[in-house]
């Protein structure tokens, strides 16, 4: 008996998701925020004095993660890991030294401890278990290497899921799901320490993008290779009039002021190390050699006293 959920996503399609993105303008200004999170990524990376001369890059954006990385990318053992085709021959063409695998991503096609640094990139927000992709990650780690990602999550587009859901509970009397649910920032945190990483951390930068309509937006998600991969989105064609409510709900609630909309991206960095043998570990309880009090110039109450008062 098998009680596994069902998927939530269909993966399978998000490699034929973005070739399409490229066929439709993905490097003529759709690919801005996967520019932005290269950029951002590759400047965490400038926090850290380690070198890496092996790195993964999963997902790589048509290059934009290589290009970010700059020499560090080109000093390393590169291995692009893309689950569509068209983006990893771009990103392959600007670096012809470098392995690629055309590879869904799911089970990543990556040996235990054969990389030192790993670069997740617009991959974790679609898998049906995100868990399980950072397990992954952190085993194709060596000892002491280093995992970066990014992924969109947070308050992502819940303006425009709660248009449709306004929109279709008024129009058709009940709901369907356009717009994928987003992971907020403690549980990204959570899922990182289940995962196994040591010094987890994870932050998040809004980004704020300004669109003549909300038509326009849903074109450059198009473009961006980012629509709708929920495994019960309906197939039947977008009523018009739903259309229509969902993008006045939308306006209401988004509009820019001049006639124009505001959409917002969520972009979540995640950080994460492989245990290993020279990292700073946690000092067992009571094996202090200094007194915090001392230290602080202040006077030390036991346990179970309460402060009291002076007269």
């Amino acid at each position: 008996m098998n009680d596994r959920p069902p998927p939530l996503f269909e993966t399978n399609r998000l490699g034929a998701r973005r070739d399409r993105a490229m066929r439709r303008g993905f490097l003529e200004g759709a690919d801005f925020l996967w520019a932005r999170a290269a950029e951002a990524l590759a400047e965490r990376l400038d926090d850290t004095p380690r070198r890496f001369p092996r790195i993964a890059v999963l997902g790589t954006g048509a290059g934009h993660a290589t290009a970010a990385l700059g020499a560090r990318a080109a000093a390393a053992d590169l291995t692009l890991v893309d689950p569509s085709a068209a983006m990893l021959e771009r990103a392959g063409a600007a670096a012809p030294d470098a392995g690629r695998l055309h590879d869904p991503c799911e089970v990543l096609p990556l040996a235990e401890g054969s990389v030192d640094l790993a670069l997740s990139l617009f991959l974790l927000h679609w898998q049906n278990d995100p868990i399980g992709h950072l397990v992954q990650l952190r085993r194709a780690l060596a000892p002491d290497g280093l995992m970066l990602g990014c992924l969109l999550g947070g308050g992502t587009l819940a303006a425009l899921r709660d248009a449709f859901v306004v929109a279709e509970a008024e129009a058709l009397g009940g709901v369907r799901p356009h717009v994928a649910p987003m992971a907020d920032l403690r549980a990204l945190g959570a899922a990182l320490q289940r995962a196994g990483f040591a010094m987890p951390v994870a932050d998040v930068e809004t980004v704020t993008v300004r669109y003549g309509d909300v038509l326009a937006l849903m074109r450059d998600l198009r473009a961006m290779g980012e629509t709708s991969l929920l495994a019960g989105r309906s197939r039947a064609p977008l009523r018009r009039a739903v259309l229509a409510q969902a993008a006045a709900q939308y306006a209401s609630r988004c509009g820019s002021g001049d006639g124009g909309v505001e959409a917002r991206f969520d972009l979540m960095f995640l950080s994460g190390w492989a245990p290993g043998p020279d990292q700073p570990q946690a000092k067992r309880p009571g094996s202090a050699k200094a007194r915090l009090a001392d230290a602080l110039g202040t006077l030390e109450i036991p346990t179970g006293d309460k402060p009291g008062r002076e007269s």
